[in-house]
């Protein structure tokens, strides 16, 4: 196990002072599991002034603030997660009457006492630094408690040598992938029912493959107690979802919130489509094809806001559906699903701007585009709507509909066309207002009035600029213009045609690569 040196050094503080010290929690369990933890949790059998005192004598600052505990201890590490090192006393909870947190937080003399409160199996694990490596649970032969307290206080630094104190099976159940509550789960989900969610999270995201089971007296218990997640904070509840969410498992996840009767306490809308049929264009009912459209956006590691857009973009279908059978309609669906997602995202207290993008993404899904039927100027007017800073978002949300419809390509022709047609529009036009000067500065410079001559000399430095861009400069142009300025009406108008053709092959030269980039004719 690869545990950095702050951590050791913050153990053998706390041992070294006569006090037991334990990692503790999820990140023993991104240990066990060969990831590298993004926080560490230590716990101890030293109340919190005990903690202070012995890390001010080691020359530590410390910060404690908080009803449960727990000192941070402020390091020099350059580690972003090593900078802060929470230390927190063994604990019990006593009852919880917001379903959330606990009325009263009273501290523990032993560590079975703290690992029993524990949410999950896997995440009540501790581990200590020592000299004796060995691992205890429940199945040892002698009494895990003597053990733990007998352990060597005196530890040298540095050191592999750990224990590992596992009393409920945690790492058996890390082996086989099974998300178990400690204890009697029903307890569980009654002193914390944002642990509901939290299973579900856990089987979601351990594994970027495939769901982690759910032990069957621990899913027996989150079904029965699925509606204490009414007594949860929207935000709480839009975290846990956010993490499901982005998980390679997501869809998956959601579908588990739903079998476990958890899903309608989270995203009612969106089970509203379930067993739902569409019509002859698709071959998914409504709930599965949002799912295998959030799926495709999971799988191709699409951001939050695609991933939602994909999940909602027809979160209206079955409030707009009108007939039954191949020929059922949902006109305006888009537009309603857009208003649908604001409700939901400002219920679920996602960010303004966040949301907003969402919102968009779910509202301008439904863009049609034909090859020989939409031009520049429609593409130019989707762009003015969707924000040009969102066009591969929206493109993004148009392949996982697709694919959440059934159909065998993400990206076909059209599609590529129109890449193709917006990356068109967004180069800037090979006019004379990319020169450092304009008409006016000639009609000064050679005392004219407004006339082809203007004309003629701006197309023809044009020209000399796309082949030479360094020549763009106001003192060269200038004595260029008193130099065209000279020559004879005819031949001057000469030089500009023939400048002309020379734009248009640059013109065609770069629509031509812009073509090839996408694969289009």
């Amino acid at each position: 196990m690869d545990i950095p040196a702050e951590i050791k050094k913050t153990l053998s503080i706390l041992q070294n002072s006569g006090y037991e010290a334990y990692i503790v929690g999820g990140c023993v369990r991104d240990l066990l599991r060969g990831i590298s933890p993004n926080d560490w949790d230590i716990t101890t059998n030293a109340i919190p002034e005990k903690i202070q005192a012995v890390f001010a004598n080691a020359g530590y600052k410390t910060f404690y603030e908080n009803a449960f505990g727990t000192v941070s201890i402020i390091t020099d590490s350059e580690d972003q997660a090593l900078k802060t090192i929470e230390i927190t006393p063994f604990r019990v909870e006593s009852k919880y009457t917001d379903k959330r947190h606990p009325d009263k937080v009273k501290f523990a003399k032993t560590l079975k006492e703290d690992l029993s409160r524990r949410d999950f199996t896997v995440n009540a694990i501790a581990l200590a630094i020592g000299e004796k490596s060995e691992t205890l649970n429940s199945k040892s032969e002698t009494n895990p408690k003597s053990k733990i307290q007998n352990l060597k206080r005196n530890y040298q630094l540095p050191t592999t040598n750990y224990q590992l104190i596992d009393l409920f099976n945690g790492k058996e159940d890390l082996e086989n992938k099974i998300i178990r509550a400690v204890g009697k789960p029903e307890e569980r989900f009654e002193e914390d029912a944002l642990r509901l969610m939290r299973a579900v999270r856990f089987a979601a995201t351990l594994t970027s493959d495939y769901l982690w089971e759910i032990e069957e007296k621990t899913k027996s218990a989150i079904e029965k107690s699925a509606a204490l997640l009414q007594y949860i904070s929207q935000e709480r509840i839009r975290d846990e979802l956010v993490k499901i969410i982005m998980s390679p498992n997501g869809a998956c996840g959601l579908e588990l919130l739903r079998r476990l009767g958890l899903l309608r306490y989270v995203l009612p809308e969106l089970e509203e489509g379930f067993a739902i049929e569409q019509n002859k264009h698709h071959v998914f009912q409504i709930y599965s094809h949002n799912l295998l459209s959030l799926h495709y956006a999971c799988r191709n590691n699409f951001t939050l806001e695609v991933r939602l857009a994909a999940l909602l973009h027809d979160i209206a279908k079955p409030r707009t559906k009108r007939g039954e059978g191949e020929n059922a309609t949902f006109h305006n669906h888009e537009i309603i699903s857009a208003k649908m997602a604001e409700k939901i995202l400002r219920r679920l207290c996602f960010p303004k701007k966040q949301s907003e993008k969402i919102i968009k993404l779910v509202r301008f899904h439904l863009f049609y585009y034909n090859v020989d039927e939409v031009g520049a100027s429609s593409v130019r007017r989707l762009m003015r709507n969707i924000g040009q800073e969102n066009i591969e978002d929206l493109l993004q949300v148009r392949k996982a509909d697709r694919i959440g419809s059934g159909v065998p390509k993400a990206e076909p022709y059209k599609l590529r066309h129109l890449k193709y047609l917006f990356d068109k529009v967004r180069q800037d036009p090979i006019a004379p207002k990319m020169l450092a000067i304009n008409g006016q500065d000639i009609m000064k410079l050679l005392n004219i009035q407004p006339g082809p001559k203007v004309g003629h000399i701006l197309s023809y430095l044009l020209s000399q600029v796309l082949s030479q861009p360094e020549k763009n400069k106001k003192d060269f142009l200038e004595q260029e213009i008193k130099k065209l300025g000279a020559l004879p009406d005819q031949e001057l108008q000469k030089l500009a045609n023939q400048a002309k053709k020379e734009v248009e092959q640059v013109e065609t030269k770069r629509d031509e690569m812009t073509k090839q980039k996408y694969w289009v004719t």
